[in-house]
């Protein structure tokens, strides 16, 4: 399987939300999945990747130039794929993934998670959306995505796009 992992560059969190994410990388290469995920060598993103590689996972980072220029990617991948923009970065990510898993995030993993959620919700993304809510992280959100529907704004079986999970092991169940 190809797993899509939307994830955050930011050293600045709770550790637990690495060590969530580590976890998470270490079951998806014992369970013999590809990891693809932004490329970065930080914060959660860093974890998932390290995580992976430590059990010997496969790991492709897909990285805009601006960043490679930056020096923001991951050293150790199995593959580093460099791409023009941010656009097609999450294009490549998507694509041929057989499950998203989101983890706690910013604007960045915001951004792919909604571009996820409307693929799906056109019908254009069969796979399962499953966020992990770490320290309860996806539960303000969760809660605006329900006012969202009941509003009318989505469908009420559009709730049923995504499902927030608490454990990596839990998400390992969900992807299979």
């Amino acid at each position: 399987m190809r797993i899509c992992v939307y994830a955050a560059s930011s050293d600045r969190t709770d550790p637990a939300y690495r060590e969530a994410a580590r976890c998470l990388g270490e079951l998806l290469a014992d369970a013999h999945c590809t990891i693809v995920y932004g490329g970065g060598s930080a914060g959660s993103m860093g974890a998932v990747a390290d995580g992976a590689l430590s059990r010997g996972g496969e790991v492709l980072g897909v990285l805009p130039k601006f960043m490679a220029d930056r020096e923001w990617g991951h050293p150790g991948l199995t593959r580093l794929e460099l791409v023009e923009d941010m656009r097609e970065r999450k294009h490549r990510l998507l694509t041929d993934s057989d499950a998203v898993i989101a983890l706690p995030g910013g604007c960045g993993t915001l951004e792919e998670l909604f571009e996820a959620i409307t693929l799906k919700q056109l019908g254009l993304y069969p796979n399962p959306i499953v966020l992990l809510n770490t320290l309860d992280y996806w539960a303000p959100w969760q809660a605006f995505m329900q006012r969202v529907i009941n509003a009318g704004f989505m469908q009420p079986e559009h709730g049923e796009i995504w499902r927030l999970l608490e454990t990596p092991e839990d998400v390992m169940q969900a992807i299979r």
